[in-house]
């Protein structure tokens, strides 16, 4: 039988998430597959930066967590139709740098963790719709 938590430690392990991210995180789309770990080096081409409202996420129910707020960026960095490939979250803590990786996942046209509908260019608005984590049971 796999290893199971109760769902208060689920959501738990959720919100402190939100709190890491901190009172004005950003998330950051790029191109290309993720990093193998959050704290290794960026890697592709940056395509938006989304300055995060506070708090980023709605508080975590069910083992799952949803984004709050607007996250939006009215002018992509980006090239020209670039296809997202992967996003991290940056943490805004007073004890962190502000550069910190707080997580990552996979982002794609159609698909991912954040579906995107087409490829983004440079200085086009991106907005995130949404976003959904959820914190498993192994």
């Amino acid at each position: 039988m796999a290893y199971q938590l109760l769902e208060a430690v689920q959501n738990a392990r959720l919100d402190q998430i939100d709190t890491l991210i901190g009172a004005s995180g950003s998330l950051r789309i790029y191109t290309g597959a993720q990093p193998a770990l959050c704290t290794s080096a960026n890697t592709g081409t940056l395509l938006a930066h989304i300055n995060l409202p506070n708090p980023a996420f709605a508080a975590a129910a069910t083992g799952t967590m949803a984004k709050s707020g607007t996250w939006q960026d009215t002018s992509a960095d980006g090239g020209s139709a670039s296809t997202p490939g992967h996003f991290r979250f940056y943490n805004s803590q007073v004890t962190m740098d502000g550069t910190t990786c707080v997580g990552q996942g996979d982002c794609a046209i159609g698909s991912g963790q954040i579906n995107f509908d087409g490829t983004i260019t440079a200085g086009q608005q991106v907005t995130i719709n949404t976003m959904v984590i959820t914190e498993g049971n192994d």
